[in-house]
């Protein structure tokens, strides 16, 4: 099975003891969704106006087409958007340090 890492980050897979097992490093094609922020409105704070924004998410760029034999790791984001996709997944079951940073992960999931 290949497995490509369509984020921009090095995905760490681990024990149930935080052993290291294997690190996907990143492909270099990066799967996204695109985005458009919009204006809502606004709140202010003492002397202070701050803008209220709004994400609306689009398509999804830079995810290939399914491909036999190989499967991708892609962000939550980008794995809701493409639902029927077995090909599709997300680092899954995080696993942090004493400072609550990931450190990896234990499994592949599906959104």
């Amino acid at each position: 099975m290949k497995i490509i890492n369509l984020t921009p980050h090095s995905i760490n897979f681990v024990d149930a003891s935080g052993a290291p097992l294997v690190t996907i490093e990143p492909s270099g094609q990066l799967a996204r969704v695109t985005a458009k922020t919009v204006n809502t409105g606004e709140v202010t704070v003492g002397d202070v106006t701050l803008p209220v924004t709004g994400t609306s998410y689009g398509t999804v760029e830079g995810l290939p087409a399914p491909e036999e034999g190989t499967i991708y790791v892609v962000s939550s984001l980008v794995a809701s958007r493409v639902p029927g996709r077995l090909d599709v997944f997300i680092p899954n079951e995080s696993v942090r340090d004493d400072s609550g940073r990931i450190i990896g992960c234990k499994s592949l999931g599906y959104i």
